[in-house]
């Protein structure tokens, strides 16, 4: 499940209570070390004074001024640098699926955009420079569908489709409904 809170600093309590030292004391340490690699830099932490991965990358990138893990707030916002046919592909997609289920929750988790049915992920796609990779998340949904898969690109959890995609909307709704079906 995608963090509820995207702020890097929403890390702070936790290290400060884990390692009972304010935050100043590690943004010090941040400085007297800006010099090295990021990989470097979380080493030193991990190695020195025993800080879980999440806590050090955590520090490491507030410190170099990523402060949220989020990118995008909307579906606008991640499709601002793909390019018109990509974009218009991504739209396609998500509007065939929400006109068959209207009520599901277009957001971006992962930084990627994803439907979700009140609590649970329903679908995601992840648009690359030369591909779209569609998710439909559930238990074996890719296997139940594999008959219907055959002119594509099927890897663990996703499909390959391209960025000028004729979009299936009734694969799609399908691929929905099993896991709408599984989530009752």
């Amino acid at each position: 499940m995608a963090a509820t809170n995207p702020d890097r600093s929403s890390f702070f309590p936790a290290i400060e209570k884990k390692h009972g030292l304010p935050m100043d004391y590690w943004f010090d340490q941040m400085k007297q070390i800006s010099e090295l690699k990021y990989a470097e830099q979380i080493a030193f932490l991990r190695e020195n004074h025993g800080f879980s991965q999440v806590h050090a990358n955590a520090l490491v990138l507030y410190s170099r001024g990523s402060t949220s893990s989020q990118r995008f707030g909307t579906l606008d916002d991640y499709l601002e640098s793909a390019d018109a046919v990509k974009s218009a592909t991504v739209r396609k997609i998500f509007k065939a699926i929400q006109s068959k289920y209207p009520k599901l929750e277009l957001v971006i988790a992962w930084n990627q955009p994803m439907l979700k049915s009140g609590e649970s992920y329903v679908f995601g796609l992840s648009a690359a420079r030369n591909h779209i990779l569609i998710a439909p998340w559930g238990d074996k949904v890719l296997a139940h569908f594999e008959s219907r898969l055959g002119d594509y690109e099927v890897n663990k959890k996703t499909i390959k489709v391209p960025v000028d995609w004729k979009v299936d909307a009734k694969m799609l709704t399908d691929l929905v409904k099993f896991r709408l079906d599984q989530l009752k």
